[in-house]
């Protein structure tokens, strides 16, 4: 039996489809490598899980960076900085995985806790920049990134 360890509500909303789409996903990965680490107990698909986390992780990031390029976000450099930061931080845990050391409570907490601090505090700033630069809030196709991980 599936369970939640991370929720979407609708106050995490950025306001822009896609973003919100992928957010989403990322919040799908952290529940289901709580699930495999956890519930199912199963150590080698809770760390393919990692993997798929990780490189969404910078799927998600090149996306949201692409953006600030494009429209030229005053924030940018320091929102890159805390993407480079997470990553780094990421890439260091499942290293650690990778040579052994289980996946546990305080990795996932981490998790959680960062990725809903993040939208909270920095991504949701973004959100009328975009709206003044024309950004269209709602997708005219199905993204193809919901499509892949989903």
């Amino acid at each position: 039996m599936e369970r939640e360890f991370i929720s979407w509500s609708d106050d995490l909303s950025v306001g822009i489809q896609e973003l919100d789409e992928q957010h989403k996903v990322l919040f799908n990965l952290i529940n289901r490598l709580f699930n495999e680490a956890f519930i199912m107990r199963n150590a080698s698909v809770a760390s393919e899980v990692l993997t798929e986390l990780v490189q969404y992780t910078i799927i998600h990031f090149a996306v949201e960076e692409s953006l600030f390029r494009i429209f030229n976000y005053p924030a940018y450099e320091g929102h890159k900085a805390q993407h480079a930061e997470l990553t780094s931080q990421v890439m260091a845990l499942k290293d650690r995985v990778e040579h052994g050391e289980e996946i546990n409570a305080e990795l996932l907490s981490f998790l959680r806790g960062w990725l809903k601090k993040h939208i909270v505090q920095e991504d949701k700033r973004y959100t009328g920049f975009f709206a003044e630069k024309g950004m269209q809030k709602n997708w005219a196709k199905k993204s193809w990134l919901g499509k892949i991980w989903k």
